[in-house]
């Protein structure tokens, strides 16, 4: 039988994508959620679904917001005003072959979101992987913390839509939330349509509500809310069931 792991990013971005998720995994058909460890509503999101029966991932954000670790710390992660880089400024560098963070400093704020994520959720992640960076030395980084915690790293290579969990191969069924006319619930029955037996399937998706502060920081946009109203949808959820498809979550892996 084919497998499916359906998970939501970003938790801990905003109050609203907070809410949004939040409803995805009470109503839908999420099951595993990524927490962003670093950000200000981090704690919150984690208590509106701490007593879900959900696999809770650390999301390691290393291009938003206020780092975990001291900024004199981690020099080449870090902007003048002490902030982490954007993503848009790893693309690029990427793009151009080179790298703007060393593996060092990476490690060092990987590692002190981890210990944020432990005080925050009170125990390991069930997966550990990171967030929207585009740089070759971001699993090497991820790897030293997950090696050093004993941590079930989730390494992701999105430019083949592959990865291993745990040493086991899984695959990245590809996500096309750009599009203004982005069509969340067809996106979705797509990628059931790619799953192969004997590798798991990870849908990858960000749902999530909007507000003030996910509008000004973020280029996702109304496509969260597309996802969200999609991951809840009841014809979806009755769709999904009618296929030869075991749903999981990184815990059953």
């Amino acid at each position: 039988m084919k497998q499916l792991i359906i998970r939501a990013d970003d938790l801990g971005y905003s109050e609203a994508v907070n809410r949004g998720i939040e409803k995805t995994v009470r109503e839908g058909l999420v099951r595993s959620v990524g927490l962003m460890p670093n950000m200000l509503t981090a704690e919150s999101g984690w208590q509106l679904i701490a007593d879900c029966d959900i696999a809770i991932g650390q999301h390691t954000n290393l291009c938003l917001g206020t780092p975990c670790a001291d900024p004199a710390s981690i020099p080449s992660l870090v902007d003048e005003r002490g902030q982490l880089l954007s993503s848009r400024a790893f693309r690029e560098a990427f793009a151009r072959g080179e790298e703007l963070a060393t593996v060092d400093d990476m490690a060092t704020e990987i590692e002190t979101q981890y210990l944020r994520f432990v005080e925050i959720v009170g125990r390991k992640p069930d997966y550990f992987e990171a967030h929207a960076v585009a740089s070759k030395s971001l699993n090497e980084a991820l790897g030293r913390v997950a090696e050093k915690y004993d941590l079930p790293f989730l390494e992701l290579y999105p430019e083949t839509l592959s990865g291993f969990f745990k040493g086991r191969p899984v695959a990245i069924l590809p996500m096309y939330a750009s599009p203004e006319d982005y069509d969340a619930v067809a996106w979705f029955k797509q990628d059931v349509g790619l799953l192969q037996d004997g590798t798991p399937g990870m849908f990858i998706g960000h749902p999530g509500w909007l507000d003030d502060f996910i509008l000004r920081n973020s280029s996702l946009t109304i496509n969260r809310t597309r996802e969200a109203a999609a991951l809840c949808d009841p014809q979806l959820k009755e769709w999904l069931a009618a296929q030869d498809v075991e749903q999981l979550d990184y815990r059953q892996l």
